[in-house]
């Protein structure tokens, strides 16, 4: 898996993210696109339907289509749409999800807000989201945006990572570390 901050920080991710966000601007519409855009991720992680076409590897104008009138459906706005359609038209409906991110970042950024990355296995429950944001603000991380990754991979726990710190609670690596001090046994 290619590290999403990584992607956001510099790349294709970053260059999306500032001209939806310049745009935004110029129109006065900037804190309904980031709610919008917000929604747009929230929707990719709760949606099986919507994250099995966004997975697609083959995409044509009928996709598109089918894409640009569901959205339509649940409320988004002529910018987000074209936002979207950008992404389809240059191949790159599979990098929504990264795109979205990137975005959350850029405004992250603008906010002066600290980005943190948490991966698990399953979307966090609003309970999970809530106790992950306190803990954060008790350790001194005062203003955190949670950019949420799904990665099943990991089997359970999360990572988080914020900065250059990565805390790994993920079931993948505690059986990594189990199975590596097996063989030492041996």
């Amino acid at each position: 898996m290619v590290e999403i901050s990584t992607l956001i920080e510099a790349g294709f991710a970053a260059r999306y993210a500032a001209a939806l966000y310049a745009l935004a601007f110029e129109q006065g519409v900037l804190e309904k696109t980031v709610d919008e855009m917000a929604s747009l991720g929230k929707l990719m992680v709760e949606s099986d339907a919507l994250a099995r076409l966004v997975r697609t590897p083959f995409t044509d104008s009928h996709t598109a289509g089918v894409l640009n009138e569901a959205l339509k459906a649940q409320g988004f706005s002529p910018l987000v749409l074209n936002f979207v359609n950008v992404a389809v038209t240059n191949r790159r409906l599979r990098d929504l999800p990264t795109l979205v991110a990137g975005f959350a970042a850029h405004v992250a950024a603008k906010r002066g807000e600290i980005i943190a990355t948490v991966t698990t296995a399953h979307p966090l429950a609003d309970l999970q989201r809530t106790q992950l944001r306190a803990r954060l603000t008790e350790a001194g991380y005062g203003s955190v945006r949670l950019l949420e990754v799904v990665d099943p991979a990991l089997l359970g726990g999360m990572t988080l990572k914020i900065g250059a710190k990565l805390f790994d609670t993920s079931l993948k690596s505690r059986l990594s570390r189990l199975n590596y001090s097996l063989k030492g046994a041996a």
